[in-house]
């Protein structure tokens, strides 16, 4: 199997020169960049996020809810195309690029131990966020990724993350960034 190489990254997430491949960058902890794509939806006078619950059989967190869509960015790649192909690669989500709001950029560090091996996440991510309204049940989902996806109204959701009611990945700053940078939050 091809591995996937992955651009080494700076302290403002510029792209170095060097690439590794993915499972040495999580092994190691080599700054890389990731897309993250967050679904949202008007409902009952709220707004909705959408979850993925990952795939037990995850290199990271199986089993935990996650971001909506995202990925590692391959090498020589940008954000935005990276962000519009995990979309419908995970989702079935086709989506013109204008759609996407940008949220920011942010630096995520994580260390754990997963299927008996080391884990060292440095990743340097592009937040966006995109207003789509379809049931759950609907969206095509990556059964080597995903499990499932959820609804949730935000603010239940940051609660959930925050407090860890639910098992999740989630960084709450991130879901911080969704709602101070998209409209319509307030109820």
């Amino acid at each position: 199997m091809k591995q996937e190489m992955l651009d080494v990254v700076d302290e403002h997430g510029m792209p170095t020169g060097r690439i590794v491949p993915r499972e040495r960058a999580h092994r190691e902890g080599i700054p890389h960049r990731t897309s993250h794509v967050w679904l949202l939806r008007r409902r009952e006078g709220s707004i909705q996020i959408l979850l993925q619950k990952r795939c037990e059989s995850k290199e990271s967190w199986p089993g935990c809810y996650d971001i909506s869509s995202a990925g590692h960015i391959p090498a020589g790649v940008d954000f935005l195309p990276s962000a519009l192909r995990e979309l419908e690669e995970e989702l079935g989500v086709e989506a013109p690029p204008e759609a996407l709001i940008l949220c920011g950029n942010r630096w995520a560090r994580a260390d754990g131990f997963f299927h008996g091996r080391p884990f060292h996440d440095r990743e340097y991510a592009r937040v966006f966020a995109l207003w789509f309204d379809q049931e759950a049940s609907d969206f095509r989902l990556q059964k080597e990724e995903i499990d499932a996806v959820r609804w949730m109204e935000l603010d239940e959701a940051l609660a959930a993350v925050k407090k860890k009611t639910i098992p999740n990945c989630i960084y709450p700053e991130e879901l911080e960034m969704v709602k101070a940078a998209c409209p319509g939050f307030s109820k």
